[in-house]
């Protein structure tokens, strides 16, 4: 049962994408690794900005230079 977690950064993404995003993972597994789409999970999490660093900034802080 494979179980993929998707981590974004909390920028109102709509449901249509997200439900696009875990179609679009399930059916990848189904291709390349050939599992069962039935017990195929996948999670998405969305981060805020605030909480997301990259190279010892905020993504806030690097959006907003």
């Amino acid at each position: 049962m494979p179980y993929v977690n998707i981590k974004i950064t909390n920028e109102q993404v709509t449901p249509e994408k997200k439900a696009e995003l875990i179609s679009g993972v399930t059916q990848l597994l189904v291709d390349v690794l050939d599992k069962n789409p039935a017990t195929t999970v996948v999670v998405i999490e969305e981060v805020d900005t605030d909480n997301w660093g990259i190279g010892g900034k905020t993504v806030t802080e690097i959006r907003g230079q």
